[in-house]
């Protein structure tokens, strides 16, 4: 079973370790990163399905080659033959994230892919941010009937829309967004959180962040604006890949795991009930007192009424009901003034 609306439906967080490409290549590492992700407080793993052929072409040209950023003057088939996760290795990832009690989760990259993860029987799926405008994948993907977790790196309203769309022409309504900054590693000033609440709003479905930042701020940031889900590449200390370094150790992802989890629970609200530490703590509030003896029939004044600590008397605003009427019974210094008081009062 998927937990991802399980999750949603308790009003928890569901926290996604992306393993990406840092595996380095070797199915141990792989193994390691599901074991020590679910125990550091993944409650999925997640990889990706391609192969440098589904998802470009072995050429040489200026189209093909990075120019800037992380992976500077890198060729795209070379890059994607070098971070890949081999097909083979998959299904053991799965079995083992079925033996840690994680969901396991992975992004394809192509109608194979699909395929491919259909045939492990793979429970949910995940589009890339920067195949949200490949609506053809992301129907065929939809078409499935399984959970689909869409990022929305580098998307506008309408292509959003789009995606979302794609999947409800395909009968399928398990859908849940993700905000995303597609840099690589994300700028806090470029993150845009605040989209959060506002998609919620515009497009109806739960929605989650996928997180390239560093450290584990946006990721507290994002659950405190309302992320479900909280998305983060992790790698093992000792182990060097093209997506390592921007992604979190996986000491670092336990302490966020943990920060995520309390900023859901901070931000919780609205709900103005007072807890049973507020309950306690109100005999602490002001109310009124007398502060001189006070004779039956005596009148009330500023100079025998005060408003003072603790909080055992009536509440403050009533003191100028009581100010110039006359008391019904006598009052010793430092006793409380009650509601009955006030009624008697009042109906003099």
């Amino acid at each position: 079973m998927f937990h991802l609306f399980e999750r949603i439906h308790q009003n928890e967080v569901y926290i996604i370790a992306e393993m990406s490409a840092n595996h380095g290549g070797n199915i141990e590492n792989a193994l390691e990163l599901v074991r020590r992700s679910a125990k550091a407080g993944a409650d999925c793993v997640k990889i990706q399905t391609y192969t440098a052929d589904t998802l470009t072409i072995d050429c040489d040209n200026e189209y093909f080659r990075i120019q800037g950023g992380l992976w500077d003057g890198y060729k795209l088939y070379d890059l994607y033959t070098d971070a890949g996760t081999p097909w083979e290795w998959q299904e053991r990832i799965k079995e083992e994230c079925e033996r840690c009690g994680v969901d396991f989760l992975s992004t394809p990259f192509d109608r194979s892919a699909v395929d491919f993860l259909e045939s492990i029987q793979i429970e949910a799926y995940k589009i890339a941010s920067f195949e949200l405008i490949d609506i053809p994948l992301i129907e065929y993907t939809a078409s499935k009937g399984k959970p689909v977790i869409i990022s929305c790196g580098m998307g506008s309203v309408e292509e959003i829309q789009d995606a979302v769309d794609a999947c409800y022409r395909m009968g399928n309504e398990q859908i849940v967004l993700l905000k995303c900054c597609s840099e690589y590693p994300a700028a806090w000033a470029d993150m845009h959180l605040g989209n959060i609440p506002h998609m919620k709003e515009k497009f109806k479905v739960p929605v989650g962040l996928s997180d390239h930042s560093a450290g584990s701020l946006g990721a507290v940031v994002g659950a405190a604006l309302g992320a479900c889900v909280v998305e983060k590449h992790v790698r093992l200390n000792d182990v060097e890949s093209a997506d390592s370094k921007f992604s979190m150790t996986l000491e670092e992802f336990s302490r966020m795991a943990a920060d995520v989890r309390n900023a859901k629970l901070i931000a919780g609200g609205p709900d103005y009930t007072l807890t049973a530490g507020e309950k306690a703590s109100t005999v602490f509030r002001r109310s009124v007192f007398a502060v001189e003896d006070i004779k039956e029939g005596g009148v009330f004044t500023d100079e025998n009424l005060r408003i003072i600590r603790p909080g055992y008397g009536i509440a403050p605003k009533y003191l100028k009901d009581l100010l110039g009427k006359k008391s019904s019974r006598e009052i010793l210094r430092g006793e409380r003034i009650t509601k009955k008081d006030l009624e008697d009062a009042a109906a003099e």
